[in-house]
């Protein structure tokens, strides 16, 4: 890749196609002319499997589409572009994981290892290569200098609805000091009214929905097939459906196709409401039981990255999410061994193993601070 000796002290942006990023470009084009280079990254080969998994359907992120698009919104502001090739690194840091995490008996969130290993890291590489100083996208959330701490602070965006501070809690403190997200304050209506006023190809452009790897949305069918193309199969099928008391209820067809809090798909007539309450890895087993069963103050989580703050060497008091769309819930944090334990003043629903727990500001001045996160597991100790 040759970029000119303007480029230097440039921004990239990671431009996915869609209205956010696409606005994202147009005011930094407008802000910083000449001074401006769009990136689009191609992730995963869309013609893998394609004769053994579901027909495509829209909404699905980083699609061969979206590319198209991203080239011409490049093409309609006048800054250069550029497709980079990162199929690679994706499969190893974030496909292969997944599919990993789900044999573990885990529920993973493959949105945030891209932006940990892939978006924030690998395109930040790619970007000091070509004489780029700064990464923008369109997240919805916001960076800030904190200078009492001397370090960046990852914070919400100030539209809740769109907040996508959840997903970036990996972020190190160098990948935030060279990171930019314009849209932190605006609205969703106003990305949508800049992009119309710009007259931007994706203005009226529907939001992505799916993740790119898996195009019908049907994770089971993506898992099964992905491991049939790498020579290999699940190891362990079906198995034992038992209650906490290890009554057998029936039988499953393979634990992957299951999460904690799953109520549909058991295949059970029980008389009365089963949830999933866990997947015995071990014994091949899924535990179930009414929907009470599903509370629990306790949890463990592991890999703990303090995105805004020094790590704690003393308990912490944080709201808590442990899902994107889960309302946070207060807690204490305990740093334990390399792990946190989480311990919420109120039960919470469906703390499932795999799953993002993302600390936020406890100190009713200071809500939108991002204190770090780690990932839910099974361990108790």
């Amino acid at each position: 890749m040759k970029v000119s000796s303007s480029a230097n002290n440039s921004t990239v942006i990671a431009m996915s196609g869609g209205v956010d990023s696409s606005t994202v470009a147009a005011l930094l084009a407008e802000s910083r002319p000449g001074a401006t280079i769009g990136l689009t990254m191609q992730l995963w080969d869309q013609r893998r499997l394609q004769n053994d998994l579901p027909v495509v359907h829209a909404g699905r992120c980083c699609s061969i589409d979206d590319a198209y698009d991203a080239r011409r919104v490049a093409a309609h502001l006048g800054i250069p572009f550029y497709l980079v090739n990162f199929e690679a690194r994706f499969e190893a840091d974030v496909v292969r994981p997944f599919v990993e995490s789900y044999l573990a008996g885990e529920t993973p969130i493959p949105c945030t290892l891209c932006n940990n290993y892939v978006k924030f890291d690998q395109l930040l590489a790619t970007a000091r290569q070509i004489g780029a100083d700064r990464l923008a996208t369109g997240h919805y959330a916001r960076v800030r200098f904190n200078p009492a701490t001397r370090r960046y602070e990852l914070r919400r965006s100030l539209d809740p609805s769109k907040d996508q501070s959840y997903f970036l809690f990996g972020l190190t403190q160098e990948q935030l000091a060279a990171t930019e997200f314009p849209l932190g304050e605006l609205t969703k209506a106003q990305v949508r009214e800049l992009a119309r006023a710009r007259n931007l190809p994706v203005a009226e452009k529907a939001e992505s929905q799916e993740i790119c790897f898996v195009p019908s949305g049907n994770y089971i069918t993506f898992l099964e097939t992905y491991l049939a193309e790498q020579g290999t199969s699940l190891a362990r099928g079906k198995g034992e459906i038992v209650t906490t008391s290890g009554e057998v209820l029936g039988e499953h067809c393979g634990l992957h196709q299951f999460t904690v809090g799953q109520r549909r798909g058991l295949g059970l007539a029980a008389g009365r409401p089963l949830y999933v309450l866990a997947l015995d890895r071990e014994r091949n087993r899924l535990v179930v039981g009414d929907e009470a069963d599903l509370y629990r103050r306790d949890a463990f989580a592991r890999d703990p990255n303090w995105v805004s703050i020094a790590p704690p060497a003393e308990p912490v008091r944080a709201l808590v999410k442990v899902r994107h769309k889960h309302q946070p819930a207060l807690a204490t944090l305990s740093p334990q061994n390399g792990h946190v334990r989480i311990v919420f003043d109120e039960p919470q629903r469906a703390l499932t193993p795999g799953q993002a727990a993302v600390f936020y500001s406890a100190d009713p001045a200071d809500p939108d601070l991002v204190l770090g996160g780690a990932w839910l597991t099974s361990e108790t100790t």
